[in-house]
């Protein structure tokens, strides 16, 4: 069994192919899926899914890309949702940022709060968090540990093989490994993924995109999960099966899903 703990089921990409794309999942052994929160436009696609499917769950919240949407969510409704079990996607994400430096520092500021916010409303709902982090590692863990978000744990969603994020297993926040482990260039995550401890490894496809090797240039799957748990198995020296029953076993400690 494997859970896909990072998956956009509600992008309009699988819509037209959605109950065989799941069939393939299956047969994959992949037995649940969690829709994370990225733009509020896709929420309630999202909810509908979990109402429909009993192995899909969801998350509340709002990619830092989309953060001037968050006074449109009614966090308060979703995560009171049986079916939610996260805060997030949220976080911070340098990688786009334009404009002067003083732009840029602004920009910088209104993500921080908005993360900040996620952060106290997991903790104010007991739910763990998906955390989104691009170029910007050392002030995500800072905010992290000034918020003391480790009383609700969570996930770095595609972890970026930054050695400074590690030390954050020991606060409750696990590792989301997803297809690029699988890329030719990926040399970064294939040395530290070793270093990440067994009981903090998540397996995730962030699909649409990400799609592993050999599949790179098209729409990525949840059944492609099984490569994504092959190339960890080649690093970690681990049978397959062994790393889909670790990582299932790390994210239902993480989620409580069932």
């Amino acid at each position: 069994m494997i859970i896909d703990t990072h998956i956009h089921l509600d992008d309009e990409r699988y819509r037209e192919d959605f109950d065989l794309m799941l069939e393939r999942a299956h047969e994959a052994g992949v037995n649940a899926f969690i829709i994370p929160g990225a733009h509020p436009a896709t929420l309630d696609r999202a909810v509908e899914l979990c109402e429909q499917y009993a192995d899909i769950y969801f998350a509340v919240g709002v990619h830092p890309y989309d953060m001037e949407h968050i006074e449109s969510v009614d966090f308060e409704r979703y995560a009171a949702h049986p079916k939610c079990v996260a805060i997030g996607e949220c976080g911070l994400d340098y990688f786009r940022l334009e404009g002067s430096d003083d732009e840029k520092q602004s920009e910088k500021i209104r993500q921080a709060d908005v993360f900040r916010a996620h952060i106290r409303f997991a903790k104010e709902v007991q739910k763990p968090l998906i955390v989104h982090i691009r170029d910007a590692s050392h002030d995500a863990k800072m905010i992290l540990l000034e918020e003391d978000a480790g009383i609700v744990g969570g996930v770095l969603h595609c972890y970026n093989a930054d050695d400074e994020l590690l030390s954050l297993a020991k606060e409750n926040f696990y590792f989301g490994i997803g297809g690029v482990v699988t890329f030719q260039n990926a040399k970064k995550l294939i040395n530290v993924l070793p270093k990440i401890p067994h009981d903090k490894l998540l397996i995730e496809t962030d699909g649409p995109y990400l799609t592993p090797h050999p599949h790179r240039g098209s729409r990525n799957e949840p059944s492609y999960t099984r490569l994504i748990a092959e190339k960890m198995g080649e690093i970690l020296e681990l049978d397959s099966d062994a790393v889909a029953s670790l990582t299932t076993r790390n994210a239902l400690n993480l989620f409580g899903l069932g």
